[in-house]
């Protein structure tokens, strides 16, 4: 038994969640459902990145304070997770006094270290909004690739920036051309560490290859020591007398919540953070058995793969990431999101008129786990209705129907087929390799490939014929079909568990497990309901247009 943390990205609370954010999320709350049926210790945190000036800025502007504001998009967020059946087992926020804590913790430690050191440097200021500007609040043309670009990073070939950098600058806030201003600040000396992180890099053999690719680029090119505070009104303060005023870098701030999360969970659970954060306890000489997983976007390689890692081996004795798993990007009808153009599809609006299980089983068969990929309101309802319904529901419901009918609802007697035993097995052991290895498109598609060919084998046996004709030979059909649709409640769970959960109630069964299981004969079905009910295909039509006049309304 093993005990495995998983960090989830942390949204930004300063507007709704969208599809192609949730879609770097949902993949760890796969991995906490799957690695607690294998019977392993699992501690699932993440919470809402409520700091920053996009909060601060929002706020202003709508008259209320930054807590107040982060605070409305925090509870859509937990909303929103609930009904997705997100299994966190803390979501928390980082404008909590134990968050601040840990950062300053953390900070004190690295200066004590001697991997945090002061400099005078040229920041951006905005003469017409009087205020410094952090990274992502200047605009301009990136000096590499010649494309816009944001001041900590460019978005079209993962450069990392300095907001000096750019060509062209502008304020976010209010479109001026900011001037450059000195102002002294601590930076985190990531050169320092450069063989370490190197070394690190080198040996990580669970990480994306986006991850690897875009880590070793920034290894090459030799890494430059990075800001670690900024002039900021709201954020965690810098625990040092002389920088009244500035705060912790967000960046810096916001990783640092996956170890302050979960000293949250310890204090509130009474449960161990160390058991997964440090390799032996006290007196003991035998190190745990910690995997690290870290599921979040492209956009946040470099802070996971390279920033993180410096801040705890700046720390020194805290667990380095094992996996990354960083998601690419998701356009939407052919296009990129855009809150601003209101071009998004937000999660609060899709859960209101769709299964939760739909979202979740497209985001994954369809989601940009290797390369970019499109959501299409064409493409989610027929996943739904061909996938989900055609194929999954389908095996089900007529499996179960059938006994219910022809049999009075009880499980009629039969011998296990080895063969589909056999298939079973390796299923369990084929879908929990690709799911430790962040392939969950595979693991998804595996498993349906046996919904497949169980659909198949029910039709080739015909048991609606048999059952007059060779009662028996009906009867072990829908044995075994029952016993496949068990194994599927378990295989299937981590990835669209409402629809397991009722056939776990169908079936009786217990808790979810990573093993093969039965159903004895006898048992009785029991509240048997539609798993999913058919997408009218008008609703493409409708959905779409519905975008359209997203795009007008916000204009």
């Amino acid at each position: 038994m093993a005990n495995i943390f998983i960090g989830g990205a942390w949204p930004y609370a300063n507007g709704s969640l969208h599809l192609g954010r949730l879609a770097s999320i949902l993949p760890g709350d796969i991995l906490a459902r799957y690695h607690r049926a294998t019977g392993d210790e699992v501690l699932y945190v993440s919470g809402s990145d409520c700091h920053g000036t996009p909060v601060a800025v929002q706020a202003a502007k709508e008259g209320v304070s930054p807590g107040e504001f982060a605070g409305r998009y925090h509870d859509e967020f937990v909303e929103c997770f609930s009904r997705l059946s997100f299994t966190y087992d803390l979501y928390t926020r980082t404008d909590q006094p134990g968050h601040h804590r840990v950062v300053q913790e953390l900070f004190l430690r690295l200066l004590d270290q001697g991997y945090l050191y002061t400099r005078s440097t040229l920041q951006c200021y905005c003469e017409q909004d009087q205020r410094f500007l952090p990274d992502r609040y200047v605009e301009g043309i990136c000096p590499h690739c010649g494309q816009p670009a944001r001041g900590d990073q460019c978005d079209y070939c993962s450069a990392l920036l300095d907001p000096a950098d750019l060509l062209e600058r502008v304020c976010k806030i209010c479109g001026t051309s900011p001037v450059l201003r000195p102002t002294e600040h601590y930076y985190l000396a990531l050169s320092k560490l450069q063989d370490e992180l190197a070394a690190y890099a080198d040996a990580g053999i669970g990480w994306r290859e986006n991850a690897v690719r875009l880590t070793k680029r920034y290894l090459q090119e030799g890494l430059q020591d990075r800001a670690a505070t900024r002039d900021l009104d709201w954020g965690v303060d810098v625990p040092v007398g002389s920088f009244s005023g500035k705060k912790i870098y967000v960046w810096i701030e916001a990783v640092s919540g996956y170890l302050s999360a979960s000293r949250q969970w310890a204090r509130q659970t009474g449960g161990s953070w160390e058991d997964f954060w440090l390799e032996s306890s006290g007196d003991s000489t035998s190190g745990r058995d910690i995997r690290a997983y870290y599921v979040h976007g492209k956009d946040n390689v470099p802070f996971h793969s390279l920033i993180w890692p410096a801040i705890l081996m700046g720390s020194g004795g805290l667990h380095l990431p094992d996996r990354l798993f960083a998601c690419e990007y998701m356009t939407l009808e052919g296009q990129k999101f855009s809150t601003s153009r209101n071009w998004a599809v937000w999660v609060p609006d899709i859960l209101s008129r769709y299964q939760p299980d739909s979202l979740r089983y497209f985001l994954i068969a369809n989601g940009p786990e290797k390369r970019d990929t499109d959501f299409s309101w064409r493409e989610f309802i027929h996943s739904h209705n061909s996938e989900l319904l055609g194929a999954f529901g389908n095996f089900v419901n007529r499996t179960l129907a059938f006994i219910n009918k022809a049999f009075d609802g009880r499980v009629p007697q039969g011998e296990a087929d080895p063969l589909w035993s056999d298939t079973i097995n390796e299923s369990y052991l084929k879908a929990g390799t690709l799911i430790e290895a962040g392939r969950f498109k595979d693991a998804l598609e595996g498993i349906f490939a046996t919904v497949r060919q169980a659909n198949k084998t029910f039709d080739e046996q015909k048991p609606w014929a048999t059952l007059r004709e060779n009662p028996a030979a009906c009867s072990n059909t829908l044995y075994n079909s029952v016993q496949i649709i068990a194994n599927l409640a378990n295989l299937l769970n981590p990835f669209v568990p409402f629809s397991c959960g009722k056939i776990r109630t169908f079936l009786a069964l217990g808790q979810p497990c990573w093993h093969s299981i039965s159903v004895t004969a006898g048992q009785t079905i029991q509240n048997l309901t539609l798993l999913f009910e058919r997408i009218d295909l008008k609703q493409i039509e409708e959905e779409t247009e519905r975008l359209q006049a997203q795009i007008t309304g916000a204009g």
